[in-house]
């Protein structure tokens, strides 16, 4: 879960996870950067006046680029506003960048509106279209194969009762269909035992799970971590946050992969001819919140950077079977 989101106005109280590190981690910004998680824009912000000369800001949610608009008139032509996903950045961009910022999950602009069907928190439509478009989490519990649901949660979300809860939602469904965010919780609550102090709310691997499921978002971060390959000029930036194990894995994986760093082979799997790599990872490991952001933002506890730099190699797609993606059928 991200907190990836600023105020909608000039003035921007929230600052977003890992921002500071992440402008130290590339400095110095300069030339042409793509923000391909735009949200409310805390980011693109911190980019420009870092020195970014131009920001071009991607994001699939309408709502999020209408809030923006008022505001980012008053960067001219330094900030553009693009609707798509990043999965297709370097066709949205159009131009060499020097630098991609990608912070994954769903923005606190979105949790925060009961309306959009994200959070445990509130009562609300069981939503959850980043894109406000296509299938959606009502669409998936109570239309989907209950093997199908267990999957879901057990891969995308590794709740370890996804059997378990799969088949309360199968049950609950028989009776009326499932439409709202508490329904969800009620059911997911009543397969699980009563959380303790200190521990995460019991829905938040399900609701997890659902979201990546209707949003593909596994899929598009590997596209959009490819995408970022061809598009980055020599020199170029790559700044990752992620926000979950899953998606940190497949990061981590997919560096080290383009980096040259993944294992080697054995004597029953020779290693295979290596391609020149496309990046140098800068730092090798990913850097988490210090205690002063934790204090600052709770929701930042699980937040982790991933930066690598572009070099002179020619782009190349990474063999996805070495990246842990859960390969599950199409959801409906």
């Amino acid at each position: 879960m991200t907190g990836r989101g600023a105020a909608t106005g000039p003035r921007a109280p929230h600052v977003p996870v890992l921002l500071r590190p992440l402008l130290a981690a590339v400095a110095p910004v300069r030339g042409v950067w793509l923000d391909g998680t735009f949200g409310a824009g805390g980011y693109a912000r911190g980019l420009l006046e870092a020195g970014a000369a131009r920001v071009i800001c991607i994001d699939r949610d309408p709502l999020a680029l209408e809030m923006a608009a008022p505001w980012a008139a008053g960067y001219g032509d330094r900030l553009a506003l693009v609707a798509g996903t990043f999965s297709d950045l370097d066709r949205l961009a159009g131009v060499p960048l020097d630098g991609v910022a990608l912070d994954l999950g769903v923005s606190s602009m979105q949790l925060d509106r009961a309306e959009r069907g994200f959070s445990f928190m509130a009562d609300g439509p069981l939503d959850m279209r980043m894109g406000q478009a296509g299938v959606s989490a009502e669409d998936i519990v109570n239309d989907a194969p209950e093997a199908l649901i267990a999957d879901i949660l057990y891969h995308y979300g590794e709740e370890r009762a996804a059997r378990r809860i799969a088949r309360a939602i199968v049950a609950e469904r028989a009776k009326g269909r499932i439409t709202s965010t508490l329904q969800l919780v009620a059911i997911v609550e009543s397969c699980l035992p009563r959380r303790k102090p200190g521990q995460s709310h019991p829905a938040t691997r399900s609701f997890q799970a659902i979201r990546i499921a209707v949003n593909d978002e596994l899929r598009q971060l590997v596209d959009g971590l490819e995408a970022a390959e061809r598009a980055l000029v020599p020199g170029g930036k790559l700044a990752v946050v992620t926000f979950h194990s899953l998606e940190d894995r497949v990061v981590k994986r997919f560096l080290a992969e383009r980096a040259a760093e993944g294992g080697g082979g054995s004597r029953h799997a020779p290693e295979a001819a290596r391609q020149d790599p496309g990046f140098v990872l800068t730092p090798k490991k990913a850097i988490a919140p210090d205690d002063a952001e934790l204090a600052d933002n709770p929701r930042a506890r699980s937040a982790r950077l991933r930066v690598a730099t572009r070099t002179e190699a020619p782009a190349a797609p990474v063999d996805r079977t070495k990246l842990g993606l859960p390969l599950l059928p199409e959801v409906l």
